[in-house]
């Protein structure tokens, strides 16, 4: 399988996007296997749009432990309420962040860690995981990124969690 994620400048933010997920959706098609398509995921998601950090955590033992990652290396275990991937567990909904260190009880797991997103993979009203992305830039992310953030987690959760 070859596929590039590599994406057309000329695009906006939102073409990106949409671009994207035309790509996703047939390389993870049908793959049932959690590690594998997170793994996957991370690494078209860095190469589509050059984030600093991509990753998951999942919810294993009460806390969320660290899963598939494209960038440094990264926390291994953060509990529920603390930092952005905490907060996003415990809320239940997407964490835009337009500078970490603005973030109450905020996890430095990179210094150079400026922006982040977080968006919590949600199955039957359960938080199994988190997508979590950084920048090294400040105000990276916006609305945009929520919508179509989201929209990639909808398409994990149909094709790793709901049962065909």
């Amino acid at each position: 399988m070859e596929a590039s994620f590599k994406q057309d400048s000329k695009l906006n933010k939102a073409e990106r996007y949409q671009f994207f997920l035309t790509q996703l959706t047939p390389l993870i098609e049908g793959e049932r296997n959690e590690v594998s398509v997170l793994a996957n995921t991370s690494a078209a998601l860095k190469e589509a749009f050059g984030f600093f950090w991509v990753g998951f955590y999942l919810v294993h033992d009460g806390e969320l432990h660290l899963g598939p990652f494209q960038g440094s290396v990264a926390c291994y275990r953060i509990k529920k309420g603390r930092g952005v991937c905490g907060t996003a567990w415990s809320e239940a909904r997407t964490q835009v962040v337009p500078d970490v260190d603005q973030f109450p009880g905020h996890i430095a797991c990179s210094s150079f860690s400026r922006s982040e997103i977080v968006v919590p993979i949600i199955v039957n009203g359960e938080v199994k995981g988190v997508l979590d992305i950084d920048s090294d830039q400040l105000d990276t992310f916006d609305e945009t990124d929520r919508v179509y953030l989201e929209k990639v987690v909808d398409l994990l959760i149909r094709e790793l969690y709901i049962q065909k």
